[in-house]
């Protein structure tokens, strides 16, 4: 479905973004691969994640679920056989890690999903648990593919070009029949690995990671203990409240944010402050309002999902802002460095792309027009920020694949005051 965002006054009032994505999947093959039985509370309840709760249970975890709360009796690698391919939609995180825990069974397990994840590259890791003992076949690195266990551990190279090749072997290989030994030469988005040790630990899995996470020690045959877990707002979501609040906004608060948390795209916080964004604290709320922003320098290797917004950013500061080490951004749902810009160029813009990243040269009025948000949840949203005090009306087609992540963004956001048809 196609959004037409009108440009707004004044947004005011409060959004509490929903639970994050990376923690919820994480929980829901952990809970997978144990035995007893766990409780993830206020889950973020979304295509993404749906798409990992359809697999748990496609390999024998029994589920009982509201959208509050998800209840999974685990399997451990006791797997039940699929009768055919397991769809995962489009959720990338999801067949990374799900790939690695099925190749700890020893029947063939065939996941598959829609277009857009069939070019999510899966040739790295598919080498590594390779190497591990698996089975693996692919089409040429890419869904459809099907893997085969068990594995038996062993030493094996790691591709680090992105985290969610490691967080698959480390949450897969404590199960292995033997101890295992992971490699990097370099590792992109960290703190997504360190979410998932924490999440291992909190399960009782012991693992050993030294050289800045690019050596890993994992023992095998260890167990899953079960957990009862409340999961985090998430502050990749939360990017975007705060974007419109920086560009349109009166009095924007974000509620129930944990600063604490493991996630690393809390950062796009202390990028907004180094722009000189107007954010404050008030009763646990995190309060935005419209700010004269300026432009600087950014290293996105730790948080490439913030890209989009960033770049929006960029383009209603003052001067020259950089967004920079991100070349991951171009393996997510889609190229997500090509088409900020060449949307926000379609918008007006004066940007750079670089092969890591991109220079936006702000200061440059927006104008409306039609844009395409390439089936990316992150690059509706974004546009649908950079649309607000643009002149005229956008149009953004396909906005509502934001439901990937965030369901009732279009309905949040139109309580702050947005017009989004």
């Amino acid at each position: 479905m196609n959004w037409l965002v009108s440009p707004v006054d004044d947004l005011t009032g409060k959004i509490a973004v929903p639970g994050s994505k990376s923690h919820t999947i994480r929980a829901v093959i952990a809970a997978l691969l144990g035995k007893g039985t766990s409780y993830i509370h206020a889950p973020l309840y979304s295509a993404d994640t749906r798409s990992a709760l359809n697999a748990a249970g496609k390999l024998g975890a029994k589920i009982s679920e509201t959208p509050e709360l998800w209840q999974i009796t685990g399997c451990g690698k006791s797997f039940t056989t699929p009768d055919g391919p397991i769809d995962l939609g489009n959720s990338g995180t999801t067949m990374r890690i799900i790939t690695a825990a099925a190749a700890l069974g020893t029947k063939p397990v065939t996941f598959d999903g829609d277009e857009s994840l069939r070019t999510r590259i899966m040739a790295g890791e598919l080498a590594s648990l390779a190497t591990l003992g698996a089975k693996c076949q692919s089409s040429n690195g890419f869904a459809p593919l099907s893997v085969c266990g068990p594995l038996t551990g062993g030493k094996a190279k790691v591709d680090g070009t992105t985290s969610q090749y490691l967080t698959a072997l480390l949450m897969a290989l404590p199960l292995a029949q033997g101890d295992s030994e992971l490699v990097l030469d370099f590792l992109n988005e960290a703190d997504y690995v360190r979410i998932t040790l924490d999440w291992l630990q909190r399960c009782g899995i012991t693992v050993k990671v030294s050289g800045d996470l690019l050596h890993c020690e994992i023992p095998g045959n260890q167990e899953y203990a079960a957990f009862d877990r409340v999961i985090p707002a998430d502050f990749s979501t939360a990017a975007f409240p705060l974007g419109a609040g920086l560009v349109a906004g009166k009095e924007v608060r974000i509620a129930n944010l944990d600063f604490d948390d493991l996630q690393g795209d809390k950062r796009v916080f202390d990028y907004a402050r180094q722009m000189n964004g107007d954010i404050s604290m008030d009763n646990g709320d995190v309060v935005v309002r419209r700010s004269a922003l300026t432009g600087g320098d950014f290293d996105l290797n730790a948080t490439p999902d913030a890209l989009p917004l960033m770049a929006v950013l960029g383009c209603y500061a003052q001067g020259v802002t950089k967004l920079l080490n991100v070349p991951q951004a171009r393996l997510k749902e889609c190229d997500r460095i090509a088409a900020m810009t060449a949307e926000l160029r379609k918008m007006g813009a004066k940007i750079t792309e670089l092969p890591d990243g991109m220079v936006i040269y702000g200061g440059k009025k927006l104008h409306g027009c039609q844009v395409n948000s390439y089936h990316d949840h992150r690059i509706a949203m974004a546009l649908t920020v950079a649309a607000m005090t643009a002149d005229g009306t956008t149009e953004i087609i396909d906005g509502d694949c934001c439901q990937v992540t965030y369901p009732d963004f279009a309905a949040d956001f139109r309580r702050l005051g947005a017009k989004i048809d």
